[in-house]
């Protein structure tokens, strides 16, 4: 689909990206920090004395929140299997992602074999009949799945 025709969607999509990802995080910082520090900070005495200034109280938090969201970001990516499953998920859903896969899985056979023939000729030694076989099998194989690919077929 050219560009043009959907420029509007790709509007929407940059829009949404720029506000999910930047404004509304950096918006609900200062709104978090903020209203935890004058409804509750500012009334207790006994906080007070810990954060005795607006600033003191966002450095501090800072400090501590920065670490700890960036441990939360390296569990949830590395240690647990949120991120697998979302990944999983995209695979399933977004069919450009899913072709790229199953064209790499048909792939991965012809690279060996490939690579077989590659090294057979480069030792000048003639092909079997069985290997000329495969490969021809496999070029029909690979030819039929050209002739009836589909982006959105699973």
């Amino acid at each position: 689909m050219p560009m043009k025709e959907n420029l509007p969607f790709r509007l929407w999509f940059y829009f949404r990206q720029g506000w999910a990802t930047y404004f509304t995080f950096i918006f609900s910082a200062i709104n978090t920090l903020t209203v935890t520090y004058y409804l509750a900070i500012d009334k207790y005495p006994l906080l007070k004395e810990l954060f005795p200034t607006f600033v003191n109280y966002v450095a501090i938090m800072a400090a501590i929140a920065i670490p700890l969201l960036i441990i939360a970001g390296y569990i949830h990516y590395k240690k647990s299997s949120a991120f697998k499953a979302e990944a999983d998920i995209n695979i399933e859903a977004n069919p450009h992602l899913r072709r790229i896969l199953v064209n790499t899985e048909l792939l991965l056979p012809v690279y060996l074999q490939l690579t077989e023939v590659l090294v057979k000729l480069s030792k000048n030694e003639k092909l079997t009949e069985k290997q000329i076989d495969d490969l021809s099998k496999l070029q029909k194989e690979l030819s039929e799945h050209i002739d009836k690919r589909i982006v959105d077929k699973p």
